[in-house]
């Protein structure tokens, strides 16, 4: 049987009386894009670096490739392409001297790859990194990654500073990553930016993990936004089971529906003379903002 990508189990971690992370358990299946979100402080860039070995756990238990974070780490980075969310380069040299640099501490890149991205992130590597904006620092990272040959990259924030059509060109990269069966771990706390790319995605709270599941399967266990109009009145629709929040908005009414109730609510909306309905699942953001707004 093939070895999760990365497992922890009860991940703890302490910095004097703060507990950055507070049991973290993750396991990431080869071939996945992993979303790994919650807001700034939540714990996400601290499990990171736990991964990566750079930081020992207090208690528990961190694998990548099964083999472990902290004891096996150099074996674990030639097999893996970091990307940061503030990339701190090297003033004197070029990027394009900084991008061979990384590719050469992998077990192999991409030439022809390599040229690619830059063209595609329309990046100058030529200039020397002081000269660099945020986003260009950013290009470098991800050029280097991106053509190296590595079974795993792990990303926390890695679009941080990039213009709204490079993270086109970064979300085109991941995809065709995962399409060679290599897997994407992707630390963010821009949800639309994991709604679109991952295919499975764990909440982070206060160092703990509070949901995890596929896309489909958070959004189950919320609310669905109907919108409807019928030829008949809805009276009585507050009464129906798993309708909430009832709103009459440009002649429509809209209500939140739980989707284990959706039969019986069909039904009811039908007996009235549906005439136009549109049901909306959710967004991630939506799904986030309902663990943090109440908790």
């Amino acid at each position: 049987m093939t070895a999760p990508v990365i497992k922890t189990e009860g991940l703890h971690k302490y910095f004097g009386k703060v507990r950055a992370l507070n049991g973290v358990d993750l396991t990431m299946e080869p071939g996945e894009i992993y979303g790994f979100i919650g807001p700034n402080g939540a714990g996400k860039s601290t499990t990171i670096r736990v991964l990566l070995g750079l930081l020992k756990a207090t208690r528990g238990t961190a694998q990548v490739f099964g083999l472990d974070a902290r004891k096996q780490a150099v074996e674990i980075h030639r097999r893996i392409a970091y990307v940061p969310g503030d990339v701190n380069l090297w003033s004197g040299l070029s990027g394009g001297e900084v991008i061979d640099l990384f590719i050469r501490m992998k077990k192999g890149h991409d030439k022809n790859y390599k040229k690619q991205l830059i063209d595609r992130f329309d990046f100058d590597p030529t200039k020397k990194c002081g000269t660099y904006s945020k986003g260009n620092r950013q290009k470098v990272a991800l050029v280097a990654a991106f053509s190296s040959d590595a079974d795993l990259f792990i990303l926390d924030e890695p679009t941080s500073g990039l213009d709204p059509l490079m993270e086109m060109v970064f979300r085109d990269c991941v995809h065709k990553a995962t399409q060679e069966g290599r897997s994407v771990f992707l630390s963010s706390h821009i949800l639309s930016e994991v709604e679109q790319l991952c295919t499975k995605v764990s909440i982070i709270r206060q160092g703990k993990i509070i949901d995890t599941g596929t896309l489909s399967e958070l959004r189950h266990l919320t609310r669905n936004t109907v919108r409807v109009e019928t030829a008949l009145p809805l009276d009585g629709l507050a009464a129906v089971a798993g309708v909430h929040d009832i709103a009459i908005k440009d002649g429509a009414t809209e209500f939140g529906m739980e989707n284990d109730q959706t039969a019986d609510i069909m039904k009811f909306l039908t007996a009235r003379g549906i005439q136009r309905i549109t049901s909306t699942p959710p967004t991630l953001e939506e799904l986030f903002m309902s663990h943090y707004d109440q908790r």
